[in-house]
């Protein structure tokens, strides 16, 4: 699944995906950059 890194800037494909629920409740998956280590998001279904 992609997702967008902000300390890269750019779109990537997420390593380690796993579908989380926010604490509003929306879904949304959660990842790292396969580059930079980073946490990266993704909001909506999975």
């Amino acid at each position: 699944m992609q997702g967008y890194c902000v300390k890269c800037r750019a779109k990537r494909e997420m390593k380690d995906p796993k579908a989380i629920t926010m604490k509003n409740g929306r879904p949304a998956t959660q990842g790292v950059c396969p580059v930079c280590g980073t946490k990266m998001f993704k909001i909506g279904k999975s």
